[in-house]
């Protein structure tokens, strides 16, 4: 298995650094999470420019937005725009009703209500309310989207299974000791291993013979690394 530190350099090597999100704060991070679906982060920034152009990336902007407005924008970022618009509102209206308009005082609570009151939201469930509080720059985990989660499951992190949940614990448990300390590190791992898992750790047709850590892959040796010569 390929350690997380040596991991994370090799892949930085290979795609440079990354871009954060443009969002800054729970509430932005939240309307960037629920700016698309399926589609491609150009697209998702896209949708969040314009909303910050047009409407205005705050609760009361968002929640006074016309129809007229909010649709359009909504329908760029895929299918279904109409359940979009009720999203953008309802967290327009959760954050003005239940946090007074300002929902960075969730990051002055202890971690566990800080996720419990993210979670509120639509489309949060915990990968997302630790990913939100990571790029606030007070979370102490790595939490894993779907790609990530491949990356760190292939190179010998946990046990991949077929049930989502038990794959992802595993993993976790096994990347515990691993964890660096310092939240933009964290970071830094968590946009390398989502590039990783989009670009040639696919979950299917992976292109094995592109990736810079195929020969520290447990995936990699089993499964398709014929071309690779033995790791010593």
């Amino acid at each position: 298995m390929y350690a997380l530190d040596k991991l994370i350099p090799r892949l930085e090597q290979h795609y440079g650094a990354p871009e954060p999100p443009p969002a800054r704060g729970p509430f932005e991070l939240i309307l960037w999470e629920n700016a698309c679906y399926l589609l491609s982060d150009e697209r998702r920034k896209e949708v969040f420019d314009s909303l910050r152009r047009l409407v205005g990336l705050n609760a009361a902007s968002i929640a006074n937005a016309s129809e007229e407005v909010l649709l359009p924008l909504a329908t760029r970022g895929g299918m279904r725009p109409e359940t979009r618009v009720f999203r953008w509102r309802e967290i327009a209206r959760i954050t003005l009703g239940q946090f007074d308009g300002n929902l960075d005082a969730v990051l002055s609570r202890p971690l566990s209500q800080g996720r419990r009151a993210l979670k509120l939201f639509p489309n949060i469930g915990d990968p997302g309310a630790d990913k939100i509080l990571l790029f606030c720059g007070i979370a102490s985990t790595l939490p894993l989207e779907s790609n990530g989660l491949r990356v760190l499951a292939r190179i010998g992190y946990g046990r991949q299974q077929k049930d989502y949940g038990k794959t992802y614990r595993s993993v976790q448990a096994d990347l515990s000791p691993d964890l660096p300390a310092s939240p933009v590190v964290l970071q830094k791992s968590f946009l390398l291993l989502r590039a990783h898992g989009q670009t040639l750790c696919k979950e299917t047709a992976p292109r094995c013979h592109e990736c810079p850590v195929a020969k520290h892959c447990d995936y990699a040796s089993k499964r398709a690394a014929s071309f690779l010569a033995p790791v010593r």
